[in-house]
């Protein structure tokens, strides 16, 4: 392109306003166009808003950042891409494989990539795992888990509900776990997955988040979450490699901790964090390296974290979007049918 990418942002929840518009706004290489959300007030945005979905022509906007609840994804990004419009998509990108279809017969008959929102690969850390995966030798298993303290959002709103979500920790904390391995495990099918979901806190008020400016007040409103809050799950690729996955909004344990372990035929690297916005996060981040009997920390570059302003990772994928309009087999497109296409066999009441 020869100017700024124009840009249009879908939905103004709170990913779309607190993350989204105020970056795009800010970065040099996109230019906001408009904004559409029939809910929004025009006096607050500062830029033109548009109604409709039906307004956007790919013509006059280069890609559409679409940030509306889960359960709307799929519908209008498919819209979208089939008039040519490339879309950058919050995560869940879709709840169905049947949804996972449509979308892939949009971009190519609208010949417009589909780009997916999920930044925790962008993290610094994360990606010094990766740099250090390569002195792991022949990858054996890989584990990976994101269990928060307390942290189930909503509660009683459309994120708890199973027909507005699509399900629960799996799409929500899942998708940014299995998005993250996904370099690792490189363009690969996934032969066996089994797994188990439980809904022990989402319906418990002192279990909810606390660090978002939408979030409930403990003790109000009401109870009514069906989706799953906490999911325990084990893959098995077509090359051998093992996953073991864990994704919790709510546990016994102190603190929300991520951890990602790549085990592999030479030695092990392990990175232990926090992933997203809570205070209630492990300090910093570790990682090591474990071979014959020796474990050495891996010193890593400082970087502002999520409880004090929404992270670095996310300026980070927007420095590397203009690069991945062009950019027809992004990976993304692979996690989303490593495991949506099991989504669907998750038990009915828990998403």
């Amino acid at each position: 392109m020869n100017g700024p990418v124009r840009v249009v942002v879908v939905g103004l929840g709170w990913a779309g306003r607190e993350i989204w518009l105020p970056r795009l706004i800010e970065h040099p290489a996109f230019e906001v166009t408009a904004v559409v959300d029939p809910a929004a007030d025009p006096a607050l945005l500062g830029v033109p808003l548009l109604g409709d979905i039906a307004a956007i022509t790919s013509e006059t906007v280069d890609l559409a950042v679409v940030a509306v609840p889960n359960h709307l994804h799929a519908d209008i990004a498919e819209k979208l891409l089939a008039r040519g419009i490339p879309v950058f998509l919050e995560k869940p990108v879709c709840l169905t494989s049947a949804e996972a279809d449509r979308l892939a017969v949009a971009e190519r008959t609208g010949g417009a990539v589909l780009l997916a929102g999920s930044a925790a690969r962008y993290r610094t850390d994360v990606r010094a795992l990766y740099e250090r995966t390569a002195a792991v030798g022949r990858i054996r298993h890989i584990d990976v888990s994101w269990v928060r303290a307390r942290g189930v959002p909503d509660s009683g709103g459309w994120f708890t509900q199973a027909r507005l979500a699509g399900g629960g920790a799996l799409v929500d904390l899942g998708w940014h776990l299995l998005d993250s391995v996904a370099p690792i495990l490189g363009l690969v099918g996934i032969t066996q997955v089994v797994g188990t979901v439980c809904d022990d806190f989402v319906n418990s008020a002192g279990e909810r988040a606390g660090w978002r400016d939408d979030s409930p007040v403990p003790g109000s409103g009401a109870a009514g979450g069906d989706v799953e809050d906490t999911v325990r799950g084990f893959l098995v690729t077509e090359d051998g490699v093992s996953v073991a996955l864990r994704a919790s909004w709510a546990s016994h344990e102190a603190r929300d901790v991520t951890l990602s372990k790549v085990e592999g035929s030479a030695g092990v690297a392990s990175l232990r964090c926090t992933f997203g916005f809570s205070p209630n996060r492990e300090g910093g981040s570790d990682l090591t390296f474990t071979s014959a009997g020796e474990t050495t920390l891996v010193p890593l570059a400082a970087e502002r974290i999520g409880a004090e302003r929404i992270g670095a990772e996310y300026d980070r994928q927007l420095d590397e979007l203009p690069a991945l309009l062009g950019d027809s087999a992004s990976i993304h497109r692979v996690v989303v049918g490593l495991w949506m296409e099991k989504s669907e066999e998750v038990p009915a009441g828990l998403g």
